[in-house]
């Protein structure tokens, strides 16, 4: 259930420029997507040192990649494959590059997605379609809480705290199934109008969340920051 607005005041975010002594780079996919800004300086203050650019080799060498997006699920896809980020995706995961998508980029990590009756096909990293959420009031808009997994590390620290959604639609079902021994992906959920819905996903190298970190006060730059503690340090000429 929505709780009523505010920042969360408990959650404090540390440096991720940690024992290795030198700030993780990050990448922001700079394809067309509003308000990208905040995205930049929220990582800027949780200790990243960022670019905000759609080269592909910047991309490619960064420690860390953040995919944003808001908006229409299919706007959103064809601003990324303008940029050839489709194809900077599924390069950095198939080399283990963490990649980080936020609300709308989370969504287009799915198979597809359904708007206005029209389905529009995503990246295809996880099964699964993102429909309309099924709720008395649409858009879900402002701070709600989150059921984090055992074990997650995007959420550590922060498993009680609130953070700030803006959508109408969403991945509404898990269908990733277990294959063999490796890792399940964890998943974090949360709860509109009676509707339950994906929050996050933690899937090895690519992790997404629905609701905006940037825009969730002190809950936010905390995640932030426990994502930059995750990336390894890729080589670099000093």
């Amino acid at each position: 259930m929505t709780t009523a607005p505010g920042p969360a005041q408990s959650a404090r975010a540390e440096p991720a420029a940690g024992e290795q002594g030198s700030a993780p780079r990050v990448v922001v996919l700079d394809h067309g997507s509003g308000n990208v800004r905040s995205v930049v300086r929220a990582l800027e203050a949780a200790g990243a040192a960022v670019e905000l650019t759609a080269d592909r080799e910047m991309a490619l060498a960064a420690d860390g990649l953040v995919v944003p997006g808001v908006g229409a699920f299919a706007a959103t896809m064809a601003q990324i494959m303008a940029v050839g980020g489709d194809r900077l995706v599924e390069r950095r995961l198939a080399g283990g590059r963490p990649v980080l998508g936020i609300c709308v980029g989370l969504q287009v990590m799915f198979d597809a997605g359904d708007e206005h009756g029209e389905r529009s096909a995503g990246l295809g990293q996880w099964p699964g379609e993102v429909t309309r959420l099924e709720a008395d009031v649409v858009p879900h808009m402002g701070w709600n809480t989150v059921e984090a997994p055992e074990g997650s590390t995007l959420f550590a620290g922060v498993t009680e705290e609130r953070f700030y959604f803006v959508h109408s639609y969403a991945a509404r079902r898990w269908e990733m199934e277990q294959i063999g021994s490796l890792t399940a992906p964890l998943v974090t959920w949360s709860e509109h109008g009676g509707d339950r819905f994906i929050a996050a996903v933690e899937n090895g190298a690519l992790c997404a969340t629905q609701f905006h970190p940037e825009k969730s006060g002190d809950a936010g730059a905390a995640l932030l920051a426990n994502w930059l503690r995750t990336l390894p340090r890729y080589d670099r000429e000093e």
